[in-house]
């Protein structure tokens, strides 16, 4: 087994999920295509709620937003003039999102949408979040061994922590001391991580980044945060200079802390 030493200054190691704890094949294969599968009938359902008429207000201005674009499709207010109308509505919200999610977009608009169905389907027991078998026991032992433990993922806070507290491992939230978003930056842009640090009150050279994105981990080395490359099975391939480059682990099992070498 590849062991990699943590620096002696790590305090704080930050996680993305996609790749790094949980398969993407889990959220390609099951939470995304549960979306599209699903949005019509959530729609249908929850149209009335507060929430929803919110979600569906700003993925308007979003399309409004959005009408320069090639394919763009608009989302017409509801004249209210019966039932035929609302379905032409909720059917033009559908084909906003199925299209913005064919372009693998990632607008608040969406994400909204998309977290409120998460929270609803996680909640009533419909799915449970996959997590890789080393991460829970790994992020155990760093807790116990004083690390703080963070989560960094362009889902949105909300989204992660359903991920986390509707687990195949039950309710891991408490094993999370904090949690960023893309409000706080994008992940391939250095001063994401210096906010992150700022945040928890660190420096950046406190921070062990771990990520399956090799724009990432450039990103976080250039705020002088430590990197590791997690590889998992179905992430994308690296480069042989990526592989020559970066330090790489397969699980978090082989992550060596300061206080246990």
């Amino acid at each position: 087994m590849v062991v990699l030493s943590v620096p002696a200054e790590v305090t704080v190691i930050l996680l993305d999920i996609e790749g790094t704890t949980t398969p993407i094949a889990f959220v390609k294969d099951i939470l995304f295509p549960y979306i599209k599968e699903n949005v019509k009938e959530y729609l249908q359902t929850h149209w009335e709620e507060e929430e929803c008429q919110q979600d569906v207000n700003l993925l308007r201005k979003q399309a409004e937003d959005d009408s320069h674009l090639d394919g763009a499709v608009p989302i017409p207010a509801a004249s209210g003039n019966g039932a035929d109308d609302l379905q032409q509505t909720i059917q033009a919200v559908v084909d906003n999102v199925c299209w913005q999610m064919s372009l693998d977009r990632k607008t608040t608009a969406l994400k909204q949408l998309q977290g409120h169905m998460w929270k609803a389907a996680f909640t009533a027991g419909r799915m449970k979040a996959e997590f890789f078998e080393d991460v829970v026991p790994a992020v155990r032992k760093w807790r116990e061994a004083g690390m703080k433990v963070y989560i960094y993922s362009s889902g949105s806070v909300e989204a992660q922590k359903l991920l986390f507290g509707h687990s195949t491992e039950g309710n891991i939230l408490e094993l999370v001391d904090g949690h960023f978003d893309t409000k706080i930056g994008h992940k391939v842009e250095s001063e994401s991580y210096r906010k992150i640090a700022n945040s928890i009150g660190c420096s950046t050279n406190n921070i062990l980044f771990l990520t399956d994105v090799t724009l990432e981990a450039s990103a976080a080395e250039e705020a002088a945060v430590h990197v590791a490359v997690v590889v998992r099975p179905g992430n994308a391939g690296l480069t042989d200079d990526e592989k020559a480059y970066y330090s790489l682990i397969s699980s978090f099992s082989e992550l060596c802390l300061p206080s246990s070498t």
